[in-house]
């Protein structure tokens, strides 16, 4: 039987109950408010091994009913430091933890929030990661490479609900809307609007000021989710890494630019018979190189995006 939330957070702020043994990070995970009711805490430009797996964004909404929570941040030790930061403006429980995507950087927290007796609510493509020959391969790697912060007790955290298509709830007065969108980024993407806020958490569809990893995402379908998405209204768009942008229109547009070079390069040298090698190194990278996690990540995605398209062509 679970303890109610609000005696959960009565016993950890007095001390009745201890708190979960999560090593300590030292990164900074402030946070920083975007709106009336919404916050966000900004991971570090670069590598998860540079930053204690520190790289992505995670933001909350406070309600008179409760906290919902969006992404949870690369490790337990690093949610865990989010937690404190949100008992620190409220002593409302999380109830909800809307995540964008599995991908480790932002589900490695969730046992954190699920102990809490939050609901999980991810996209559909979550279950087809979680049974994944990389869904174990990359925690055992981040349990070395992570060590102390991901370690034999981090867990992957099942869904509670999944979504595939719009969906809607109210909490505490605010409206929530959720997009389904389908695998874009990764085997799932969804993104989370808060109505009454004007604010957007699009996960990992759109990067801001970094370059984006790519992984075995569909280009082309990302590319496409990018241009359908309704900007114009935003008070901010939070992105799954980088600034909160207040000019959304110019923060859907770098990560677009950026696609559309991969695909316009690698799909030439495709169509044309061109080695990757040779086509890389022709190809003009100077409006991106300047980005952070440009040399980590640059070279990787264009041979992810070479290889698909050659897929692609093969389909036609």
């Amino acid at each position: 039987m679970k303890i109610a939330f609000s005696l959960v957070a009565l016993l950890l702020s007095s001390g009745l109950l201890a708190a979960p043994d999560y090593p300590p990070v030292t990164v900074d995970v402030a946070v920083t408010r975007v709106s009336d009711h919404t916050y966000y805490a900004l991971g570090a430009a670069g590598t998860a091994t540079e930053n204690q797996g520190f790289i992505s964004n995670a933001g909350f909404v406070i309600t008179d009913a409760g906290v919902v929570v969006f992404d949870s941040l690369g490790s337990p030790s690093l949610a865990w430091a989010l937690r404190q930061r949100i008992r620190e403006l409220t002593d409302q429980p999380v109830v909800k933890v809307i995540v964008s995507h599995y991908h480790a950087d932002h589900v490695y927290g969730l046992q954190v929030f699920q102990d809490e007796g939050a609901e999980i609510i991810a996209p559909r493509g979550a279950y087809e990661y979680l049974a994944s020959n990389a869904a174990a391969e990359r925690l055992n790697e981040r349990r070395f490479s992570l060590d102390p912060w991901v370690n034999d007790d981090t867990r992957l955290v099942r869904p509670d609900r999944v979504i595939e298509k719009e969906y809607r709830f109210s909490l505490g007065g605010m409206d929530f809307q959720l997009n389904y969108l389908g695998s874009a980024h990764s085997d799932g993407d969804m993104t989370l609007y808060v109505v009454q806020d004007r604010v957007l958490f699009s996960g990992d569809i759109i990067f801001e000021g970094r370059v984006p990893f790519v992984g075995d995402a569909d280009t082309k379908r990302w590319l496409e989710t990018l241009q359908a998405l309704e900007t114009g209204d935003l008070v901010a768009l939070v992105p799954g890494h980088g600034p909160a942008a207040r000019n959304p229109v110019e923060a859907v547009a770098g990560t677009r630019e950026y696609l559309a070079y991969l695909r316009e390069v690698m799909g030439a040298a495709v169509d044309e018979l061109q080695d990757f090698a040779s086509a890389y190194d022709a190809a003009d990278w100077s409006r991106f190189e300047q980005l952070p996690a440009f040399e980590a990540a640059n070279r990787r995605n264009a041979y992810q995006v070479f290889l698909s398209m050659e897929a692609e062509a093969f389909q036609k």
